[in-house]
């Protein structure tokens, strides 16, 4: 039950991060979305707010990760269609107010060794999250280059649309980004084939970024 609680508040905090950011979150929040009591705090984090939401991010960061693992790598359009299909729930969240609980901890202010523990923990989810998108790529036929570049790309793409759907208020921005990065992939990387149709083939899971 315990550990039951703590995984309760560190999911509550990680949708806190993406509605609030970190100085808008309150632990008076994540005890009411978790249902724990007030010492569950700093029994389960002694560290205080820094190590909860440090802890929130990562475990967002590792969620995300698995879920960019399991994206088809039949060829590299395939990838970007099935990686735009996957994003799209989590945009759509953006355009009615949330945000993404990793890159939420990278304008954290406080502490200066705070902050700077929590940049690092926003570095190193990015970094897993570009990886495993250039080993998808890379595996559905692109060069190490190829792969890379297109993956830092695709994540610039994720993390921007959510700011500019968030502003708008619709998902409008990323239906013109889509389009533009669909038909540049298809123009780029098109091989024996386009892959066609395989995004609408992707689940949609909960928002997870």
């Amino acid at each position: 039950m315990a550990g039951d609680t703590r995984d309760r508040m560190i999911e509550a905090t990680v949708e806190a991060l993406r509605r609030r950011g970190v100085a808008g979150m309150s632990f008076t929040e994540v005890l009411r979305e978790s249902g724990a009591a007030r010492g569950a705090i700093y029994h389960h984090f002694p560290g205080g707010k820094g190590q909860l939401v440090a802890e929130a991010a990562a475990r967002n960061g590792r969620d995300v990760r698995e879920n960019l693992a399991a994206l088809p790598a039949d060829d590299p359009v395939a990838v970007v269609e099935s990686f735009l299909a996957l994003i799209r729930p989590v945009v759509e969240c953006a355009a009615t107010g949330s945000g993404c609980a990793v890159a939420a901890v990278t304008v954290a202010s406080g502490e200066p060794a705070e902050t700077t523990s929590l940049r690092e923990v926003a570095a190193t989810a990015f970094a897993s999250w570009s990886d495993i998108l250039t080993a998808r790529l890379a595996a559905s036929g692109l060069s190490g280059e190829d792969a890379s570049g297109l993956a830092t790309t695709l994540l610039a793409l994720l993390e921007g649309a959510q700011v500019l759907c968030r502003a708008a208020g619709t998902a409008d921005p990323f239906d013109t980004m889509t389009r533009t990065a669909l038909d540049l992939a298809r123009s780029r990387y098109a091989g024996g084939g386009s892959g066609g149709g395989r995004a609408s083939e992707v689940s949609r899971p909960q928002a997870w970024s």
